[in-house]
């Protein structure tokens, strides 16, 4: 345990952005294996945008990296391109 007044506050505030972090990533990676487990065209289009606007706010929040956001819509188009109607 910390006995730094200021490291016991950075304690505090790291536990609150792991939760933070955890639900944020926790619904990027649900929305990710929905996304990729569809096999219907129609379903996959229906489901992109809501998608890639969660891959989106991810990055924006700092949850992952920019490049990793890019690297998952970029997957998320491939899957999409691959299907058949």
């Amino acid at each position: 345990m910390p006995k730094l007044a200021s490291s016991k506050k950075r304690l505090r505030q790291a536990e609150k952005a792991r939760l933070r972090n955890k639900s944020t990533r926790s619904s990027l990676r649900t929305s990710l294996k929905k996304m990729l487990e569809t096999n219907s065209k129609e379903e996959a289009e229906a489901l992109i945008n809501r998608t890639q606007s969660i891959i989106d706010k991810t990055a924006q929040k700092g949850v992952i990296h920019r490049n990793a956001a890019a690297r998952y819509k970029s997957r998320v188009r491939r899957h999409v391109a691959a299907l058949e109607s």
